[in-house]
């Protein structure tokens, strides 16, 4: 790390990381309300790496909630294919909740082996669409209370879903979605109470673009052909 990275910009994503981290916190018992709520106002206040360190030095995993900087840009992205995204290990984080506020686990993290959350009066976001996996098979077990979490899967994906729901509900429209060969499949579980929690199959915003491109691409061959044969 540069010895002026405390004074570089933070980004969206490093605040959400160590919003992530006080959730925890305070579901553990480790921060009080009046802590969080302070904590959490600074924590999106913060606009450099020195401004957020401080916030979760003395928690647990403090040291971590604030990621390292690269100097140096880094290579591109692999290329996707499910033997390279299961990864095995423990995962990036095995739980979030939100009350009365909300979470999200988005971008490249790595999906553990089972997955708990929980939302009460609040909302959730789970998105496995630039994920790693942990196993062949993970487990992803929703708890929503009058709030909501939603699940993102990529396209290849086996979806199985088993939660239940008392005047509220999982969304079953994308099982029986037969899964790529070798492609992780992701079991969502759990109890919805006057809440829901949604499943829905989208492509990354760079695979949407890609594919318009695609098909711009296609266009211009067959008008070119087209007037060829003219």
């Amino acid at each position: 790390m540069s010895d002026d990275a405390p004074q570089l910009r933070a980004s969206d994503a490093d605040r959400e990381r160590v919003a992530e981290v006080l959730r925890d916190a305070l579901a553990e018992g480790r921060l009080d309300m009046e802590e969080f709520g302070e904590r959490l106002d600074a924590t999106y206040k913060a606009r450099t790496y020195g401004e957020l360190a401080p916030i979760t030095r003395d928690l647990p995993v403090g040291a971590v909630a604030v990621p390292k900087v690269d100097m140096v840009k880094k290579a591109g992205l692999s290329d996707g294919s499910w033997a390279e995204r299961i990864v095995g290990g423990e995962g990036s984080s095995p739980w979030a909740v939100a009350v009365m506020s909300g979470f999200q686990r988005r971008g490249r993290w790595t999906a553990p082996k089972r997955f708990n959350c929980f939302a009460f009066w609040g909302g959730g976001e789970i998105d496995l669409r630039e994920a790693n996996f942990a196993d062949r098979e993970i487990v992803i077990n929703c708890v929503a209370i009058m709030g909501g979490v939603q699940v993102v899967v990529p396209p290849g994906v086996e979806v199985e879903v088993r939660g239940i729901g008392i005047m509220g509900g999982f969304d079953h429209r994308e099982e029986g979605v037969p899964g790529d060969p070798g492609a992780p499949r992701v079991i969502v579980t759990g109890f919805a109470f006057w809440g829901g929690v949604g499943v829905e199959r989208k492509r990354t915003r760079a695979q949407r673009q890609e594919a318009r491109e695609g098909r711009r691409r296609e266009k211009l061959e067959r008008k070119a052909e087209r007037r060829e044969l003219d």
